[in-house]
């Protein structure tokens, strides 16, 4: 049964806030939305022009309509606008409780004008004491501390703390307000303990109607069943993708909304089954050189595969830093199954290598690929997952196959079969660490496979692969050809797993 969320707030004719935006949210987190209407806003992309409330006996008309029909899972509470609605909301949700209430505290206007008298925040903050979890803004937030807007992460964060602690209630406190690359999120709990969300600041002026959605998403995801830092992860990589999509949609002349449909739109095309096709697209020139005319042909068979690749949500995410933690994890997990799996098959090359230097080459990158598992893996994850916590997918289980079978077909099928692996994980590694920082969340994995070493190894492994190419005959070329092709299609694979996989159902949680 779909989650029954009750959205409370104004309207927005052009949908990008308010309740047209609260229902948006809720319908792709995977809930039944239901609204009750506030404040009537003529309003759009450019500003509010005029603001309509009805009579408070209207707005009790409406609650009741749907508490007497309808089993309600969550509320989310937007704007409120006066002390006297803000007490008959209250009241009423004193005598009809509900599992969850999220409030987004709307009082402080974009241009930094309170919105509220100090009856109505007062009334606000009385009713925040009941909430799941409030959802403030910087300025916001700064309002309920009693206190000056943060300057900073850290500050913002003992604001949260200082709040949560006296409402008794969770704190998402919000970094898209404050300056820097970063627009990190972090959950804050009654206790003082947090909960880190990774987010990347997106540079773009279409973001109307963020804090609605990411409230009623977040709703959305707790009435599911998610607990609160799960659910507010799920809201915030939901609403990242629906930011960065949002200069496609050409809505309005202002600051226009953001593209609510653009996560499941892109599990859409990730359920795609359409067969496997040649990549066509805009080619790139290798980082990292071909050896020869026979690797050189390689490349350019899949150099538009690599764009697209580069261009998949996983990678943009992981450039930016703003993919979930968890899901990095469950990535890390499958790579290293995947890993002890690869370790295998260069040991096969190396028992089919015809001479004892290419033997040796790669019995010592098969050793490399074991010893990196453990160094890289073991550090990110830091002991918290092991493999064993999760089986290998159908992705996985497909790779590594297909390199299991290359074994059974000749020295240079099987090299050619694993070079994607090297040749790939560098190029891309070397595009993606041009984001690159010490502070960036994912330095480790960044840093390992841009490195000076792994790329030695890779352009090793490239000229082995043309050595091997040259000496074998057109039959056994065409298919080590085959089988490049075939492995560079499920790097892709791997890398794209990593966000159709719900990474809450992978992993025990705690």
């Amino acid at each position: 049964m779909l989650p029954r969320v009750l959205t409370i707030a104004g309207t927005d004719p052009t949908g990008g806030a308010g309740l047209q935006a609260d229902i948006k949210a809720i319908n792709e987190a995977g809930g039944f939305p239901l609204s009750v209407t506030t404040a009537l806003v003529a309003q759009n992309t450019c500003g509010v022009r005029e603001v309509h409330t009805p009579p408070v006996e209207f707005l009790r008309a409406q609650l009741d309509a749907v508490f007497d029909d309808v089993q309600v899972d969550a509320v989310k509470i937007g704007m409120l606008g006066s002390a006297e609605i803000t007490h008959t909301i209250t009241a009423y949700l004193d005598a009809h409780p509900v599992t969850h209430l999220v409030v987004d505290p709307v009082m402080v206007a974009t241009s930094g004008d309170r919105l509220l008298d100090t009856a109505a925040e007062d009334a606000l903050r009385d009713l925040c004491t009941r909430a799941t979890i409030i959802t403030p803004n910087i300025d916001e937030l700064a309002v309920l501390a009693g206190t000056q807007p943060a300057t900073t992460h850290a500050e913002a964060i003992a604001q949260g703390q200082a709040l949560a602690h006296d409402l008794g209630t969770a704190v998402l406190v919000k970094g898209g307000h404050l300056t820097g690359g970063r627009a990190d999120n972090v959950v804050v709990h009654p206790s003082g303990d947090t909960f880190a969300i990774p987010n990347a600041r997106i540079d773009i002026k279409n973001t109307h109607g963020t804090g609605c959605s990411l409230s009623s998403s977040l709703a959305t995801r707790l009435a599911a069943g998610q607990s609160i830092d799960d659910a507010a992860q799920w809201a915030t990589l939901w609403l990242t993708a629906a930011i960065r999509a949002a200069d496609d949609l050409n809505v309005g002349h202002g600051h226009g909304p953001v593209d609510h449909a653009a996560w499941n739109r892109m599990y859409r095309q990730a359920a795609d089954t359409t067969p496997w096709e040649a990549p066509i697209g805009p080619a790139v020139d290798p980082l990292v050189a071909p050896a020869g005319p026979h690797t050189h042909a390689l490349w350019d068979l899949v150099s538009p595969l690599v764009t697209a690749t580069l261009s998949d949500g996983f990678l943009t995410v992981l450039a930016d830093g703003s993919l979930p933690h968890r899901a990095f994890a469950i990535y890390l997990l499958q790579d290293a199954y995947y890993l002890g799996e690869y370790g295998k098959a260069l040991a096969g090359v190396a028992a089919l290598a015809p001479t004892p230097d290419d033997m040796i080459a790669w019995a010592r990158d098969a050793q490399g690929t074991m010893e990196e598992k453990a160094k890289l893996h073991d550090a990110i994850l830091g002991g918290a997952e092991d493999a064993t916590q999760c089986d290998p997918s159908y992705v996985t289980l497909g790779y590594t196959s297909l390199l299991t079978a290359a074994t059974t077909k000749g020295y240079a099928v099987a090299a050619t079969a694993v070079l994607p692996c090297y040749w790939l994980y560098a190029d891309i590694a070397l595009r993606l660490g041009e984001q690159d920082t010490p502070d960036h969340p994912f330095h480790p994995w960044l840093s390992a496979y841009s490195d000076g070493e792994f790329v030695d190894c890779t352009r090793a492994a490239i000229e082995r692969v043309e050595q091997a190419l040259e000496d074998a005959g057109p039959a056994d070329r065409e298919e080590a050809t085959k089988f490049f092709l075939y492995a560079s299609y499920w790097e892709r694979e791997f890398f794209g797993q990593g966000l159709r996989t719900p990474w809450w159902d992978y992993l025990k949680q705690e």
